[in-house]
């Protein structure tokens, strides 16, 4: 693709957001994992040879000069934006990097011009993603949001746990979160059932079946591991009906998004003893709310949206994906998770 830039040098913007309630990042600690700096963004371009003196780049925070830079920008680096800015008045844009893997906050994506080419950082979150997919399941596994619950209540009560070895886990959503998962409990010996859109083969998984076999595989699960990105399929997927599905040990874990399980029904059949126990990775709002009745409910454990962010790596493993993208762009090669408009991810 050719830059339009007087310079002729691709023009990048970078848009960080500073953190705030409700948004993301969500937390002041999240604000450092993830601000793409000047000097990040040097320190990676480094590494890519040549790369840098075809490009010009700006980076900035939320909207505090995003208008007018966008009016000359080819490509924007970002996680959230102003759709309604993008169209006439952002002439040489082409296009826009989201730096999570999932898109929901940005869809429809009726707002995105066919000139317009959207990508996510699908991949990156994979290696930590997978480690907390094992650990997750290894802990449900071992009881250990009951033996939380207890502590809590100071009871002390031994309850015993068995190798994961033959246990069923099924897996929903098996993309890099999902599928890295997979991989990382394969060698421990469990039947792992994987559930997606096209039924086709996954790394770590015993066997893999359609959407419309869902409940047929949840009355097998001892664990449920959700893994979906939000989408209309994925909406109110876990309902309460398909909780009803679960035999009563059954752990469940969601690092996906909220919006596919119903966690008031969650909570009622966790109160009731009517499953073994949860890991929640994700809410909606977050933070979650002090006076959520979440952080009372027995046999669960929740962690801050933290299961596939690397404190330390996310922004140099995101701007190695970007660069690599970057240099397909320059050369006029397809680039790498291309978002499809239907689909939302």
């Amino acid at each position: 693709m050719t830059a339009q830039n007087p310079n002729g040098k691709t023009r990048i913007h970078v848009k960080n957001n500073r953190w705030a309630a409700g948004s993301f990042p969500n937390t002041p600690e999240g604000e450092e994992v993830f601000t793409i700096t000047g000097d990040r963004f040097r320190a990676a371009l480094a590494k890519f040879p040549g790369l840098g003196e075809r490009i010009d780049f700006v980076t900035d925070w939320d909207e505090d000069n995003f208008t007018k830079s966008l009016g000359t920008a080819d490509v924007l680096l970002t996680w959230n934006l102003p759709t309604d800015a993008i169209g006439a008045a952002t002439p040489n844009l082409k296009w826009i990097h989201c730096i999570g893997a999932g898109v929901e906050h940005l869809l429809p994506l009726d707002w995105l011009p066919e000139t317009v080419t959207l990508t996510n950082n699908k991949g990156v979150h994979s290696d930590k993603a997978g480690e907390y997919g094992l650990m997750a399941c290894l802990m449900l596994h071992n009881h250990i949001p009951a033996i939380v619950t207890n502590q809590r209540r100071t009871h002390f009560e031994s309850l015993y746990g068995t190798p994961i070895a033959g246990a069923t886990i099924v897996i929903v959503g098996t993309g890099s979160l999902g599928g890295a998962a997979a991989k990382k409990l394969a060698p421990f010996g469990p039947r792992i059932i994987g559930v997606n859109r096209k039924g086709g083969a996954v790394e770590g998984c015993t066997e893999v079946v359609t959407w419309d076999k869902l409940d047929e595989v949840l009355p097998l699960a001892d664990i449920l591991y959700l893994a979906m990105p939000v989408t209309p399929e994925t909406d109110g997927l876990i309902d309460r009906r398909r909780l009803g599905l679960l035999k009563a040990t059954c752990g469940i874990v969601n690092i996906g998004r909220e919006s596919a399980m119903d966690y008031a029904a969650l909570r009622e059949k966790l109160e009731a003893g009517e499953l073994g126990g949860a890991i929640l990775d994700v809410f909606s709002p977050e933070p979650v709310a002090k006076d959520s009745p979440l952080w009372d409910t027995p046999n669960l454990v929740m962690t801050p949206h933290v299961s596939a962010d690397d404190g330390d790596s996310y922004v140099p493993l995101t701007l190695g994906l970007f660069f690599r993208n970057l240099e397909r762009y320059l050369d006029g090669k397809e680039l790498l998770n291309v978002v499809d408009r239907k689909l939302g991810y």
